[in-house]
């Protein structure tokens, strides 16, 4: 979110991330942000006496309790689904002009939409005026079938009209043709391209780079890459056959996004879990790379991820794609007619 807010022209000030390893990353991209590496109960008091106004609040509690693909702790018994407090808590603390809250669409309908409301009904006893809407990233220039939940909040500006859809959509060749080809377990993280850009999508992000870091796949063994060699671009586990899925007690139970091949001319489907899902490249029989990811998501390839190949997919997955993020605050500014310096408490 910040990548996307510093691009549509907010001076980010201070983010707050509990990870220790995002926050190393955030910090290395961010060099000029403040990062308070703390879990956001315990950070009691920010310092934004250097920001001028407006300012804005922005960013996502956790939201895997609220994924519709969480069925074991989907619901108000999962103390991390409560952990909105501490964000309306940091408004209070601050009372900025505008508020930016992101989570996944299975918040409007856990527990009956109680959760969405109690975050509604606080921001507006706070005096703010809110609107919601679900977008999916795919109509945003993101080469990614992924909706989120928007909830935005202004003090006196009113409502924003939601952000204009791109004109064209763009495939998982757009983005990713260009990279190098890699083996299964590719471990050397900076490499040149394969080729020249395929797509203005991919020259966006490449700038002026020659190579780029995160060329990292997980390591799968043999058993797993001979399931890789069955799948068929857009299929899933169901074209693996049962024998080689002997370890699983009901292969039946398995999501449609295990074991599913990109398709090179469509987007792709939800960037995610990756041990979970273990999506496979479109062509060869691997995981995706960290950086393929990085560009489904439509990070440039100037930002480089931290951290074991592990917590750099974490960091990969979790994140909310920054032209998706860009096209909230561009609505934003598109409404108050101006560009001036905004402070930020993300977590």
């Amino acid at each position: 979110m910040s990548l996307g807010a510093t691009s549509a022209g907010v001076e980010v000030k201070v983010s707050v991330e509990a990870d220790v390893h995002a926050a190393k990353t955030f910090a290395a991209n961010h060099p000029r942000v403040q990062v308070i590496n703390k879990p956001i109960q315990e950070v009691q008091s920010v310092d934004i006496s250097k920001s001028k106004r407006p300012l804005v609040v922005f960013g996502g509690p956790p939201c895997a309790g609220f994924s519709t693909s969480n069925q074991r702790t989907r619901s108000a018994e999962n103390p991390t689904n409560w952990l909105f407090r501490e964000y309306i808590r940091v408004v209070k603390m601050l009372m900025p002009d505008w508020i930016v809250f992101e989570n996944v669409p299975g918040m409007v309908v856990t527990e009956g939409g109680c959760f969405l409301d109690a975050v509604l009904n606080e921001f507006q006893r706070l005096g703010y005026h809110c609107q919601h809407f679900v977008l999916n990233a795919r109509d945003f220039g993101v080469p990614q079938n992924r909706s989120r939940l928007f909830i935005v909040a202004s003090i006196d500006k009113g409502d924003i009209c939601p952000p204009r859809p791109a004109s064209q959509r763009v495939t998982v060749r757009d983005a990713i043709s260009d990279l190098p080809v890699l083996r299964n377990g590719a471990s050397v993280d900076e490499m040149p391209y394969r080729c020249t850009p395929r797509s203005s999508y991919a020259h966006s992000l490449r700038g002026r780079l020659r190579k780029c870091q995160n060329h990292l796949v997980s390591l799968n063994a043999t058993a797993i890459v001979r399931r890789f060699k069955c799948v068929r671009p857009g299929g899933n586990w169901e074209d693996i056959p049962a024998q080689y899925m002997k370890n699983y007690a009901d292969r039946t139970r398995c999501h449609t996004g295990i074991y599913y091949r990109l398709i090179y001319d469509k987007p792709s489907v939800v960037i995610g879990n990756f041990r979970k899902n273990m999506l496979i490249h479109p062509t060869q029989n691997r995981g995706l790379s960290v950086r393929e990811a990085a560009r489904l998501q439509s990070f440039p390839d100037s930002f480089a991820f931290s951290g074991s190949i592990g917590f750099q997919q974490q960091q990969v997955g979790n994140a909310v794609p920054p032209l998706l993020a860009k096209a909230i605050f561009d609505s934003i500014f598109t409404l108050t007619g101006e560009k001036r310096q905004c402070g930020q408490n993300s977590h």
